[in-house]
């Protein structure tokens, strides 16, 4: 089920709803949480570090991805990102090339990647994380790919929006979840809680009791000063557009309209004419997210002008403790040499000959 389609009731406490599909949800569970548990994922000879979600939909995890492909590049290592290119229509293990693919092409998320490392989307993880070590990266970063068994994985980061934690705490599609958290705390690392709020405290408190380490950051708006005092139209097809408005609040823009859309919006040639249209009969500026503008960009004349008349407004993950990215790091190199060693030293198996 996409975010776009997701119900208003996943996000509240549960209710009758919530209670009525929970038998469905029971059973996608269990299947998701075996599935997870039961297959053993394959060995790639550098560190692997995924950043996923415990709920469908956006969590933090692109940021989140970036900021740890700019600390990879600090401790002179070389950083490849691993994506499944949600929304592409890329089928192949393919490397992102931005001059020459656009977010149809290979998704949106994988083109703002791309900008800070070698990116590859693949479905097949292994296949994709090959061909990162085949253009010479020595560490893999995955964006996404937590409940995927099928690369082995040295560090697995849960990013946690606060505001929303994990909704109404049900398994799809009765809730947001997309596997039971009980589970899926026993295959986390640590958890990344970015932002504040109530729904954070309460994953904090059920992570610190599995002994899990928490760590905290906040998104920071690049350049807020320029902003401040314009009076914009703001629209944003994402996870959480409020999250986006609220950003802009924050940081002193005057939120005159706003236009929401679902999470990886396709923007279509009325849509677009008409947020230009609007945007010059108001004298408001267009502003949007990164996602969203390099959706636009090559998709389209009409989309391609939206993206001209619009400013994109960038983010970045500030890490409450400096050094957490450096325990990361630290951690998964540790458990990739311990993997690897564990490889060499497991006894090859002899076939019995034949007697002549």
């Amino acid at each position: 089920m996409a975010l776009d389609e997701a119900p208003p009731f996943w996000w509240e406490k549960p209710n009758w709803q919530a209670w009525l599909i929970s038998p469905l949800g029971y059973l996608w569970g269990r299947a998701a949480a075996h599935r997870m548990a039961s297959t053993a994922g394959e060995s790639v000879s550098v560190p692997v570090i995924c950043v996923g979600n415990f709920i469908v939909g956006g969590g933090g995890k692109t940021p989140t991805a970036i900021a740890l492909a700019k600390h990879a590049r600090k401790l002179k290592l070389i950083p490849g990102i691993l994506s499944r290119g949600y929304g592409g229509a890329v089928t192949e293990t393919t490397l992102v090339k931005p001059g020459e693919h656009n977010a149809h092409d290979v998704g949106d998320e994988p083109l703002l990647h791309a900008a800070h490392a070698k990116t590859v989307v693949s479905s097949d993880r292994v296949n994709g994380a090959r061909l990162l070590i085949a253009q010479g990266c020595d560490v893999i970063i995955m964006d996404d790919g937590f409940q995927n068994p099928s690369l082995a994985k040295d560090f697995s980061l849960v990013a946690v929006d606060a505001k929303r934690g994990v909704g109404n705490g049900f398994t799809m599609p009765a809730g947001p979840m997309r596997v039971p958290l009980r589970e899926q705390i026993l295959h986390a690392d640590s958890a990344l809680v970015i932002g504040s709020g109530e729904a954070g405290d309460t994953i904090i408190r059920k992570l610190a009791r599995s002994g899990k380490p928490v760590f905290h950051a906040r998104m920071n708006v690049i350049g807020k000063t320029r902003w401040a005092k314009q009076e914009v139209i703001a629209f944003a097809g994402i996870a959480d557009p409020e999250k986006f408005y609220t950003s802009l609040s924050e940081v002193g823009v005057k939120v005159i309209e706003r236009q929401s859309f679902g999470d990886h919006h396709v923007y279509n040639e009325e849509e677009c004419k008409e947020l230009i249209a609007t945007a010059k009969k108001k004298k408001l500026s267009l502003v949007t997210t990164e996602k969203d503008h390099i959706r636009l960009i090559g998709s389209g004349p009409a989309q391609t002008r939206l993206a001209k008349a619009a400013q994109a407004i960038a983010v970045e993950l500030v890490f409450e403790d400096p050094a957490t990215l450096d325990r990361i790091f630290e951690v998964a190199i540790r458990n990739c040499e311990r993997r690897n060693l564990e490889k060499k030293s497991k006894p090859i198996a002899i076939q019995p000959q034949d007697p002549q």
